[in-house]
């Protein structure tokens, strides 16, 4: 017996409704490369998504394990350890990401620099300090940052320090690049849909269960218990530096804890940047970069990778969005 045309449409309609709603959606919260990850994950079922959980963790777990410049027994520890002495050979994954960092350096002209690890901390701003270090002080401080001291030799897969002292550390760019590979890896595994937050470097892919977009907020630097704009995502990064968490104030002028390796003063004319782009990663070493580069610079760099957009907020509240912008659905509540 036939079935009719409509009644044919009506079952696959009713079908693919049970097969999207049907769909579950897990959520943990972990600490992981000395911050906190928030993971998302959508499946079929329960057991396959909290599996998956466990993957995620797994792999950021093992990464951390390579590049973590506080474990002793890491990579990235050797290769400081033996600053001034020796190469070091490392795996070709943490060699390949040392690269893309110098190479980032090399761009921003080292308002990113790998090897800030090696900055003094003359700057405090956990409310001790009175006034602003000597000229001296910062000058010093950045005595043992300086990427172009970093040595690679691709045939043996070293890693070599010039200086004494000298110390690199991926920081953020490492929870970016934890956050890209799990990505990647849940979606070869056939995951679909889902969200690691690396500490606020985010990947998202595919869609929430209900079929909508992840929507992401974006803080209020000014009153950051709140959000300025939400923004709906079903792929790609997004990634926020501020100076509205850790910041000091001398003679009206607010001095962040983000850091110009190059000079050692605070960045100062932004109080926040978000970049959205298809990695973490990079969208973490640009967001960081604005913040030193500042509005004018900041925005000629970015508007040079049609890739990448951003959104600056300025100290005095000015929203500044990059030329390639591209998000139509957002909305501002600054």
């Amino acid at each position: 017996m036939k079935l009719c045309y409509s009644k044919i449409l009506f079952l696959f309609i009713l079908l693919w409704s049970f097969s999207v709603h049907s769909q579950v959606l897990r959520k943990r919260t972990t600490l992981l490369m000395g911050g906190r990850f928030d993971i998302r994950i959508v499946a079929n079922d329960t057991l396959t998504a909290e599996q998956s959980i466990n993957e995620v963790i797994a792999e950021i777990s093992r990464i951390e394990n390579l590049i973590s410049d506080w474990k002793p027994d890491s990579q990235v520890s050797e290769v400081n350890q033996n600053a001034g002495i020796k190469p070091v050979k490392v795996d070709q994954e943490v060699f390949e990401l040392m690269q893309r960092a110098i190479e980032l350096s090399k761009k921003t002209n080292g308002a990113f620099d790998v090897s800030f690890a090696a900055l003094d901390r003359v700057w405090k701003f956990d409310g001790s300090m009175t006034e602003m270090p000597s000229a001296e002080a910062i000058k010093k401080s950045v005595e043992k940052v300086g990427y172009k001291n970093i040595i690679l030799d691709s045939v043996n897969s070293t890693i070599f320090l010039r200086l004494k002292g000298m110390k690199i550390g991926f920081g953020a760019l490492g929870e970016g690049y934890a956050a890209d590979r799990c990505r990647d890896m849940m979606l070869a595994k056939g995951i679909k849909s889902g969200i690691v937050n690396a500490s606020g470097d985010m990947t998202t892919w595919g869609k929430q269960p209900n079929g909508r977009d992840w929507n992401i907020g974006i803080t209020n630097p000014f009153h950051p218990d709140d959000i300025f704009a939400v923004v709906p995502l079903n792929g790609g990064a997004v990634t926020t530096s501020g100076n509205y968490e850790k910041f000091v104030v001398f003679n009206g002028k607010r001095y962040s804890h983000i850091i110009n390796p190059a000079t050692g003063y605070p960045a100062t004319g932004l109080c926040s940047v978000t970049v959205f782009g298809p990695k973490a990663e990079v969208a973490n070493g640009f967001s960081t970069s604005l913040m030193v580069l500042g509005k004018k610079m900041g925005m000629d760099f970015i508007n040079q990778d049609p890739d990448y957009s951003c959104i600056m907020i300025t100290d005095d509240g000015k929203i500044i969005k990059s030329k390639n912008f591209k998000i139509s659905k957002f909305k501002s509540k600054l």
